[in-house]
C-alpha cells in the first residue's frame, strides 16, 4: 500500500502546481480501519502556516447526505415517511404548482421541480417560506435538477420532528456513532478558529484562472441541511466507512440494511454514469459499486468517494482552487489496486490546458454582422488566435470552448457552434457572434425591441452569487455567469426560463429608466444594474 500512496502523492504535488491550490488534506481508509492521511500546502497562505491533520475543511453538500441519514433513522422510528406530501411536516409550505404535491423523496433526490438557490437568505427557514412566491419547472420524480433549497427544506423538516437544532441532531444521530470527535456540525465563527483559511480568485465575474491571484474568502456561520458540516480528514474517513460497512458503526448502527439500501437507490439519473439517491450518488463501473458525493462552499471543496464491493474509500478536501474529484478518482483507483494486489494506474500525465487534440477544426477566420474578424491558426495540438500582432494560446474548458488569457477576451469563454454534419460554422464571445468561412444560415435576427432593455451586468453583494452578465447575440438572450452560459426563454414579457429544458429557474427585469432594466431578478435573488462593464 506504500507504493500507491507514494504515487498518490506524486499526483497531488503535479495537480496542486497545475491549478495553484493553496492547501489539500485526504485520507484512505478500508471498511476496517483508517489507512492514511496525508496534508500539503497552506491553511494560511499569509502566515505560512501548513496544513495538519487537525485543520478543519468545510465540506460543503456531502453534508447532504447527514440530512439525509438522520431522516431515514426517523423513518424507521415511525416519525418520517419520504412518500408522503412535505406538508405533513410543514403545513405552511406552498409552491405555485400544477403538479402533484413534493415529497421528501423527491427533495431527496433533487427531483421536486423545485430552484436550485436562495443565497441571499441566511436562514433556511425563510428560503423555504420563499418557494410560495415560485412554480415548479416539471412534475415531481421526473428529472434530476440539483437543489439546495430542497435540503435546506429538508433540514427544517428534521428540525420540525426532532424539536431541536439541526446541529444537535446530527452531533447525536451521527457524530456520536461514527467517531466524529473533532469535526464540527455546524459552521460557526468558533469554527473558523480550526478551519483552514479558504481562497478564491480575485476575479468573481469572469471563469477562473490559475494565473489569477487569490483572496481570503469571507467567514460566515452556516447551519442549514444543505451543507453544515466541517470535518477533518480522519473524521470524514470515519463517516465513509461507516458507508462501506452498509451503516455500521464503532458505537452501534446508523443505519439498518433496508435504509442504507434506500440511501444509495439509483432514483434519479443525473448523467450519463451516475444516479442520485438519497444524499449520495452512485453508479456501476467495472462491476463495482461505487458511490460518492463533492461538495463546495466559498474557498472550499470536497470530494467523498467509496467502493462498496472493495471495501475502499477516500476523502480529499482543498481550500481553494483545484479538483479533489480528479484527485479522489486517482487515488481511489491506486489504493483499490493496492489492495487487490494489481498494478498500480499510471501517474496521469500533467494536464494540458492548451493541448488541442483536434485543433485543425477551428482554423479559419470568422466574420461578425459587423465587419469584425477573428482568425485561428492551428500549429500541430495547439490553436491560437491571431490578435493585432500577438499568437493568443486557446486552453480547453469543456467541449468546443475555449479561455484566452488576454484582458480582451477573458470575461467570457469563446465557444464555437458546428453544423449537422459536425463542421465547426460559427464563434461567439459574450455578445459576439461569428460566422465562419462554412456557415449557410441566417446573418440576420430580428427580436423583440424590450429586449435592448436587458443586456449588462448585474451585481449582487452575495459571496455566493455575486454578479451575472445578460448578453444579446444572434437574436437571442442569454445569461453568463463566470464559464457557465445559458439561453432565456421568454414566457412573457420581462419574464424568462433559465435554458431550454424544463426548469424552475427564472429571471425577471424590472424597474426599466430611459431604455435599461435595472434589476434582474434570478429565482428570488435581485441582481443590480452595475456600470462596471
Amino acid at each position: 500500500m506504500q507504493r500507491a500512496f507514494e504515487r498518490i502523492d506524486h499526483f497531488v504535488v503535479q495537480h496542486m502546481s497545475e491549478n495553484a491550490t493553496p492547501g489539500l488534506a485526504l485520507a484512505v481508509t478500508s471498511r476496517d480501519a483508517l489507512l492514511h492521511v496525508a496534508t500539503y500546502g497552506f491553511a494560511d497562505l499569509k502566515a505560512r502556516r501548513p496544513l495538519t491533520p487537525d485543520t478543519l475543511f468545510e465540506i460543503g453538500s456531502i453534508s447532504k447526505s447527514f440530512t439525509a441519514i438522520a431522516l431515514l433513522q426517523l423513518r424507521e422510528e415511525g416519525k418520517f415517511d419520504p412518500q408522503a406530501p412535505v406538508t405533513r411536516y410543514l403545513p405552511w409550505f406552498e409552491i405555485q404548482t400544477k403538479f402533484e404535491p413534493t415529497t421528501g423523496h423527491h427533495l431527496l433526490s433533487h427531483s421536486a421541480g423545485i430552484p436550485r438557490d436562495r443565497d441571499d437568505v441566511y436562514f433556511s427557514r425563510y428560503a423555504v417560506y420563499a418557494l410560495r412566491e415560485r412554480q415548479t419547472g416539471y412534475a415531481p420524480g421526473t428529472k434530476y435538477a440539483y437543489s439546495n433549497i430542497g435540503y435546506q427544506m429538508l433540514g427544517t423538516i428534521l428540525m420540525e420532528i426532532e424539536k431541536q437544532p439541526h446541529a444537535e441532531i446530527l452531533r447525536r444521530r451521527i457524530f456520536d456513532r461514527v467517531g466524529m470527535k473533532s469535526s464540527d456540525p455546524v459552521i460557526s465563527f468558533e469554527t473558523h478558529k480550526r478551519l483552514a483559511i479558504g481562497y478564491i480568485p480575485l476575479y468573481d465575474d469572469r471563469p477562473a484562472h490559475s494565473s489569477h491571484p487569490l483572496v481570503e474568502a469571507p467567514k460566515f456561520e452556516y447551519y442549514a441541511g444543505d451543507g453544515s458540516v466541517a470535518a477533518t480528514p480522519a473524521d470524514l474517513a470515519a463517516y465513509l466507512r461507516m458507508l462501506l460497512n452498509r451503516g455500521a458503526a464503532p458505537n452501534g448502527r446508523v443505519l439498518n440494511e433496508e435504509s442504507f439500501a434506500l440511501l444509495i437507490q439509483p432514483v434519479v439519473k443525473m448523467d450519463e454514469k451516475n444516479f442520485y439517491g438519497y444524499g449520495l450518488w452512485s453508479r456501476e463501473e467495472d462491476g463495482h459499486r461505487i458511490i460518492g458525493h463533492s461538495g463546495g462552499m466559498v474557498g472550499y471543496a470536497a470530494q467523498l468517494l467509496g467502493d462498496l464491493d472493495v471495501g475502499i474509500g477516500v476523502v480529499v478536501f482543498v481550500n481553494g482552487p483545484g479538483s479533489p474529484g480528479r484527485v479522489a478518482e486517482f487515488a481511489l483507483q491506486a489504493a483499490r489496486a493496492a489492495l487487490k494486489g494489481t498494478e498500480l494506474p499510471p501517474l496521469p500525465e500533467p494536464d494540458s490546458s492548451t493541448r488541442v487534440e483536434n485543433a485543425a477544426d477551428y482554423a479559419g477566420t470568422y466574420t461578425a454582422p459587423n465587419g469584425k474578424t477573428l482568425t485561428f491558426e492551428a500549429a500541430g495540438d495547439q490553436l491560437f488566435l491571431l490578435h493585432k500582432g500577438e499568437r493568443i494560446a486557446l486552453e480547453r474548458r469543456g467541449k468546443d470552448a475555449f479561455y484566452l488569457a488576454h484582458p480582451a477576451f477573458e470575461h467570457s469563454l469563446l465557444r464555437f457552434g458546428r453544423d449537422k454534419d459536425g463542421r465547426v460554422v460559427e464563434a461567439t464571445h459574450g455578445s459576439d457572434w461569428y460566422a465562419g468561412e462554412g456557415y449557410t444560415g441566417p446573418r440576420a435576427f430580428p427580436l423583440p425591441s424590450a429586449w435592448q432593455a436587458y443586456p449588462g451586468h448585474y451585481r449582487l453583494m452575495n459571496p455566493w452569487s455575486s454578479n451575472i452578465r445578460v448578453v444579446l447575440r444572434k437574436g437571442k438572450l442569454w445569461l453568463v455567469a463566470g464559464a457557465s452560459e445559458e439561453e432565456l426563454v421568454e414566457l412573457e414579457p420581462g419574464l424568462f426560463q433559465v435554458g431550454t429544458e424544463p426548469t424552475a429557474e427564472r429571471l425577471r427585469f424590472d424597474a426599466v429608466v430611459e431604455g435599461k432594466a435595472l434589476r434582474a431578478n434570478l429565482s428570488g435573488l435581485d441582481f443590480y444594474r452595475t456600470l462596471i462593464p
